[in-house]
């Protein structure tokens, strides 16, 4: 299948991504597609990575550190900021164009043999292990791409399985309570697992260790960031392990979460090789992560922030880092918008937007997208001073720029989709202004 032909048969099949739907929750359809391709995710060791917020940092820390260790490391996650291939890659590079092609193709014709029409998270995740499988990977690290039990991921028998940590999300398929949501999380612990747990609210941490597994690690009692502070380019952390103390780990992302992760990370990592790691492995892996779209900085004078913070939970700790760890003398403009299974009021209350001193709403670009002009409405209600509506997510970060002087600082947030498209336009911008 070309390229071209595998992103219309993706397109094609309905998802949460495009509908906000998921339609009886279930593994069947990807346990019977992966019994038609000899359940290749059963040919590589695995991570396996859920939680509310801080996956997608944890996952590439953790594949950087397996990285500098000499394996061949598979990565998957969800969702993408610039390319669909950027969900699957190995040793940090993005599937081409042709296999992505060959492998989706695969899939669409087990459609026939196997009775299954596939969801396009589905089709994504058949994929991704086949193309894993077929490229020889030495361990997958998988991101989860909603809750836990019944995500199509979780076909996989993970060596360790990590948990970052459990808010109020996805609440229309697990819920009312947080409980709910662990419950549904802790659904990916195997009993040949290892568990990381980033949870630190006791009556949640017994949902996880109660349930069976190889093994139980859990940050406070077994792990914790011991010193976790500023530094230039990022934060200095010290990480006591079961096994060891890591001193002055430097870690190249902003805000105090990241700190976290990495130590939640470096747990895995530990307990995947079941022993400590070189401190001249660990500062060159350090070295090279890179998170696109999480706290990003894309420009200086103003200072431009991009973070990819959808939910309130995300949305408060984006609050904290850019109000504390940066010395902003001028003016603060925020850049926003939600998709509409969002509460727009809690998302301006947790991004403190009438903190701000200009908030521009625009509408993602996707059909679950809340018009800019709601959001705006909520804006006005909760206090802002200045609201400024755009048509889209460009000219929102035009307005944006034309506005700020060199001493003021912009935060775009507030939906995957608007960091998704506004990163080319910052990216090319901060490109000219070199």
């Amino acid at each position: 299948m070309q390229y071209s032909a595998a992103l219309r048969y993706l397109d094609e099949r309905s998802n949460y991504e495009r509908t906000g739907r998921v339609d009886s929750p279930s593994i069947e359809n990807i346990e019977r597609l992966m019994d038609a391709i000899a359940n290749p995710q059963h040919a590589y060791r695995s991570i396996h990575i859920t939680g509310t917020n801080g996956k997608g940092s944890t996952a590439q820390i953790t594949t950087k550190l397996l990285m500098a260790h000499g394996l061949r490391v598979g990565t998957y996650s969800s969702p993408h900021l610039d390319r669909i291939n950027d969900r699957i890659c190995i040793n940090g590079e993005p599937i081409s164009d042709e296999d992505f092609g060959l492998q989706v193709g695969a899939i669409s014709d087990l459609e026939i043999i196997s009775g299954v029409r596939p969801s396009f998270f589905e089709i994504m995740t058949a994929a991704m292990f086949r193309w894993f499988a077929d490229e020889a990977v030495d361990v997958a690290v998988v991101e989860v791409g909603m809750l836990g039990r019944w995500d199509a991921t979780n076909v996989i028998n993970s060596d360790v399985a990590v948990i970052t940590n459990i808010a109020l999300d996805h609440t229309e398929y697990a819920g009312p309570t947080v409980k709910h949501i662990a419950a549904e999380k802790a659904g990916i612990i195997k009993p040949s697992s290892i568990v990381v747990l980033g949870e630190t609210d006791e009556i949640l941490r017994e949902i996880f260790l109660e349930r069976p597994a190889h093994a139980q690690i859990s940050r406070g009692d077994d792990f914790s960031c011991e010193d976790n502070r500023l530094a230039v380019g990022g934060r200095l952390i010290t990480v006591r392990t079961p096994r060891t103390i890591y001193e002055d780990v430097l870690v190249p992302l902003h805000g105090e979460h990241q700190g976290d992760n990495a130590s939640l990370a470096i747990c895995a990592v530990e307990a995947f090789f079941d022993s400590i790691i070189d401190p001249d492995i660990l500062t060159d892996a350090m070295q090279s992560v890179v998170m696109p779209g999480r706290f990003e900085v894309l420009g200086h004078q103003p200072l431009v922030i991009l973070d990819g913070a959808h939910n309130p939970a995300g949305a408060k700790v984006c609050a904290e880092v850019f109000f504390e760890d940066f010395n902003m003398s001028g003016r603060k403009i925020l850049v926003t918008g939600a998709l509409r299974s969002r509460d727009p009021d809690e998302l301006l209350t947790a991004f403190r937007a009438t903190e701000f001193d200009v908030v521009i709403t625009c509408t993602p670009p996707s059909p679950r997208g809340l018009p800019a002009n709601e959001m705006a409405e909520v804006a006005r209600r909760v206090g802002c001073d200045e609201v400024i509506v755009a048509q889209t997510v460009q000219s929102a970060c035009e307005t944006a720029l034309k506005l700020a002087q060199p001493q003021d600082a912009v935060l775009v947030a507030g939906s995957l989709y608007i960091v998704s498209a506004a990163r080319p336009f910052l990216l090319r911008r901060a490109t000219k202004h070199l």
